[in-house]
């Protein structure tokens, strides 16, 4: 690929999206430029280690870890949880990040509309490496599950709690990093790349 199509490329992600959609993708790139092919979009978003379905920001939470053992998976379960949550925070705004599961979503969610100061808010669907749990849970059955004999559920569930309890004394946040192979200056913009 020459210079000339590479340049075009990263400049137009520089321009917003097509009206209708949030990001560029490789498909909408190659039809937006006309001569160029997805082949060619994808060897240059590998040569610039570019990534179009990455999020440019997130917050960062520094809240302990909370837990709640229930036999099942229903929704009474998970608003016994939540009203345990609220009950430990009176009078504070709280945001919770979940995953798609179908308790987490009722078509008319009268405890939600009873609890104005708790606001949810959902992963995409098929993207579970955003939810920073799933990390945490990595964590926990590596540190407290793999290589352990239960006896009884009442047993596991005291293990699980003295790894929140132990793990909670020196919570940290989860961040995404990447690590930089090499120093070199900010570009501004795709186009820059180029440069």
């Amino acid at each position: 690929m020459n210079a000339v199509t590479e340049k075009r490329i990263l400049q137009a992600l520089d321009e917003p999206a097509p009206a209708g959609y949030s990001r560029w993708n490789v498909r909408l790139l190659a039809e937006h430029l006309g001569n160029v092919s997805k082949d060619q979009v994808w060897r240059l978003m590998r040569k610039h280690d570019l990534h179009l379905e990455r999020r440019q920001s997130w917050c960062v939470s520094t809240d302990p870890v909370h837990s709640g053992h229930y036999r099942r998976r229903r929704r009474r379960e998970f608003l016994d949880f939540m009203n345990e949550l609220v009950g430990q925070y009176p009078g504070k705004e709280l945001h919770v990040v979940l995953d798609n599961l179908n308790t987490h979503k009722p078509k008319d969610d009268r405890w939600l509309k009873a609890h104005p100061q708790v606001h949810f808010h959902f992963i995409p669907t098929h993207s579970s490496w955003l939810n920073r749990v799933e990390c945490w849970f990595s964590i926990l059955s590596r540190s407290t599950l793999q290589g352990s004999s239960f006896t009884s559920v009442r047993m596991l569930i005291e293990a699980i709690e003295a790894f929140i309890g132990r793990w909670n004394q020196n919570a940290a946040p989860f961040e995404w990093t990447k690590h930089e192979a090499h120093q070199q200056e900010l570009k501004r913009s795709y186009a820059d790349l180029c440069n």
